[in-house]
């Protein structure tokens, strides 16, 4: 497709809901010539003959034994600049091992069909994860030199039975950390960790592998590999791929009441235009933000193309089973399906073929996310990138603003692997692994060992701590939330698993009534067993979805800061939370309306994190300090910061919660408070701790911007809010809001 068929979409970018259209020109791409001691055998097989700038400046890191963190945008070319130096090393010793981890298994699978068309000299490429029939496990082992994982199958298929793998730890050459930036906040937090223990046990195997890691562009590429993986690495940056052009869009579904700020449906709007796109021959992806959301766009872009266009149109996200994963990306990588609409799964780097357009429903929480996601269009020649906003505060008001999210600077990724609540576990794991003693602290970090020291299930011994137990400390735990429990979805006809859901997420998502969707069909969950750990559920042909209800509840367990802050007192520390899901109600599809609420009796789940919190002083409540408008403005207060968020740290609101109370049972005064969502916390609160002027001041102006008088979704309601948005005052929010801008401006 050429910059002339730019004109296939232009009449679909001409109405009302337009809020922003631009067009970004074309870039050249900046070439430097092969390197001339790359290998005979792997030059002949390149079909080029010449890299990027920025491949040959990795290609000069690597071969000069350095770390290294490639840190350049979509389809840059991240892949083959960290190949070619591992590639080259198998192809002058076969014994050479290379470890390449994934977030996903998806992306090991590409990169695995990658390395097998490139047929490169010696290189015996294999996968190894929980899919891996056991048979072949020790086949691979004895006969790979370059294993395709994820980090939770090294943190607990590999790492604990090392000695199965003595002879891939003593020839491991090089650590390929794939999709870095993904690697943040809890998950992030527990990969550092699991990279630490791999480079202990390659050091305790006789080697000292040198780690390349490739990101989406971040701002601080090199205090995420350190981070990650301990390690100082030259850092990479500069893209030198070229570009083509590309029409940006930001979409805002149609007003239909001002003053509830209800507007048409982000879901249906991607369906009308995701059908029109794909209906013109236009290779289309639309990326949700939940797995319910990508299948109901599936649902509804079916029902408005014609029978052979919806079959070439299909939903992905996780949760699907291997066959059924694989069988899509075979689809879309031969370019048998013309649209998917798919979660962030597919945001990362898997190679799916040659994209014309790229719609994003709703801000996916970051700008770095969101330059991935619209990445995606305009591999065949000018692109087309749409955001449809939804009702939520942050995308409104970049509709307003739009500079402030085509000119803002990617955020930085934040982890901290030596939160106690993350590291205790690895600590125990490497005390199982090896001896934990003093020389550790060069790969496992000085606060490993005084953690060690402190858990009363490591012994210490002459060699150092060891584990005391009798079952192994890695399986006690995952890495992608911050508990182990999965509850297992299962079709009460035909037993079928359909799918898995965390036990955090259980209780909100597969309580008894609840909506499931799969593959595009509803499900009602009749039952959710909490000793067997399963939800059965049946076919479901209605037409509402439903959102739990909880009570929340909070402590303070220790004050580390506290700062006179715009006028009040600003703290930041540690809390526990309490929540229990109590209802849930059923909402219309098409117009979001309540139709019930149904009351549940599920049990509590607790937590300790970290927050900020303040205590508004009597002269900023002024005027507000009767009941209910106290409540009110502290609730919309505290929801319209939550929305802020976001853009002052690298999350999505739903990595937040929070919450107001007009007295706290511990202050004994007005408290708001702000945590994040995830137990022992990741540095979220800390990031707005430092930014809370900034942070107030966007969210007052974010208030004033707002057409709606009362409060509606794109100001002080939340999507999750667990008092389903009851008792919210806007205009005693902005009110309060104002007055601690005025504080902090008469204090500079």
């Amino acid at each position: 497709m050429t910059t002339a068929g730019a004109a296939t979409w232009d009449d679909l970018l001409d109405g009302e809901e337009l809020a922003h259209v631009e067009t970004v020109p074309a870039t050249d791409a900046r070439i430097a010539p092969l390197p001339e001691d790359l290998h005979p055998r792997l030059r002949e097989i390149l079909p080029f003959d010449g890299l990027y700038e920025h491949q040959r400046a990795a290609w000069d890191a690597a071969a000069s034994g350095e770390h290294l963190i490639l840190a350049t945008g979509t389809a840059s070319g991240k892949s083959l600049a960290f190949n070619l130096p591992v590639l080259d090393a198998i192809a002058r010793n076969p014994k050479d091992r290379a470890l390449y981890l994934y977030p996903t298994k998806a992306l090991a699978q590409d990169q695995a069909r990658a390395l097998g068309e490139l047929r490169a000299p010696n290189v015996r490429a294999a996968i190894y994860d929980g899919d891996t029939p056991g048979e072949r496990r020790s086949q691979i082992r004895r006969w790979a030199n370059l294993i395709l994982t994820n980090p939770d199958m090294l943190h607990v298929g590999v790492l604990p039975h090392h000695d199965r793998w003595a002879d891939v730890l003593h020839n491991l050459r090089y650590i390929v950390v794939d999709e870095a930036h993904v690697y943040r906040g809890v998950f992030g937090s527990h990969v550092g960790n699991v990279l630490r223990r791999l480079r202990r046990l390659a050091g305790v195997y006789g080697a000292e592998p040198q780690l390349l890691f490739a990101s989406a562009t971040i701002a601080n590429p090199g205090e995420l590999a350190a981070a990650l993986g301990g390690v100082d690495a030259t850092v990479v940056d500069r893209d030198a791929a070229p570009r083509a052009e590309r029409t940006i869009a930001l979409w805002n579904p149609e007003l239909l009441d001002a003053e509830l700020g209800l507007r048409a449906s982000p879901l249906g709007e991607a369906s009308r235009l995701m059908a029109a796109l794909t209906t013109r021959g236009l290779r289309t992806i639309c990326f949700a933000k939940s797995r319910k959301a990508a299948e109901l766009i599936h649902k509804f872009t079916v029902d408005r193309v014609d029978s052979a266009t919806g079959k070439r149109l299909a939903p992905y996200r996780a949760g699907y089973t291997p066959i059924q994963r694989r069988e899509i990306e075979r689809r879309l990588v031969e370019g048998e399906l013309l649209g998917v609409s798919a979660t962030d799964a597919l945001e990362l780097g898997i190679d799916i073929g040659l994209l014309d357009c790229a719609i994003s429903v709703g801000f996916p929480g970051t700008v770095a996310s969101l330059r991935q996601q619209w990445g995606r269009a305009g591999r065949r020649g000018h692109g087309l990138a749409v955001l449809i906003a939804s009702e939520d505060a942050l995308d409104q008001y970049f509709m307003r603003e739009p500079a402030m999210l085509l000119e803002r600077r990617v955020e930085a990724a934040i982890l901290d692997h030596a939160n106690p609540r993350v590291l205790d576990g690895h600590v125990r794991a490497a005390a199982f692994e090896a001896p934990v003693d003093d020389a550790d602290r060069a790969t496992l970090g000085d606060e490993a060992l005084e953690r060690a020291a402190l858990l009363p299930d490591l012994k210490h011994t002459k060699s150092g701590y060891v584990w005391a137990g009798r079952d192994y400390p890695a399986g006690r735990f995952g890495l992608r939330s911050t508990t182990p429990d999965t509850f297992t979805v299962v079709e009460a006809q035909s037993g079928t698993v359909l799918g898995l859901v965390e036990r955090e997420r259980a209780y909100s998502t597969v309580h008894e009534g609840a909506i499931y969707l799969h593959l595009g069909e509803s499900y009602l969950v009749r039952e959710l067993d909490l000793q067997a750990r399963t939800a059965v559920v049946t076919p479901y042909s209605g037409d509402y979805y439903t959102q739990a209800k909880k009570d929340t509840n909070t402590a303070i367990e220790e004050t580390l800061r506290t700062e006179r802050r715009c006028g009040l007192d600003l703290s930041f520390g540690r809390i526990s939370v309490t929540e229990q899901v109590v209802a849930y109600q059923k909402k219309s599809v098409r117009d979001q309306s309540t139709l019930e609420t149904v009351d549940l009796d599920l049990p509590e789940t607790s937590f300790e994190t970290e927050a900020i919190w303040y205590l508004p002083e009597r002269a900023q409540l002024d005027g507000l300090e009767k009941m209910p408008t106290l409540l009110g403005t502290l609730h919309a207060a505290e929801h319209s910061m939550i929305a802020l968020l976001p853009l002052w740290a690298m999350c999505d609101r739903w990595d937040i919660g929070g919450l107001s109370t007009n007295v706290h049972f511990q202050t004994n005064r007005p408290t708001v408070f702000i945590y994040d969502g995830h137990a022992g916390g990741v540095g979220i609160t800390e990031r707005g701790f430092n930014a809370f002027e900034g942070w107030v001041s966007d969210t007052a102006r974010m208030l004033e911007g707002c057409p709606c008088n009362d409060g509606c979704p794109s100001c002080v309601q939340s999507p999750k809010c667990g008092n389903l948005n009851e008792m919210l005052d806007k205009g005693g929010a902005l009110t309060l809001l104002r007055r601690l801008v005025a504080a902090s401006t008469s204090a500079t």
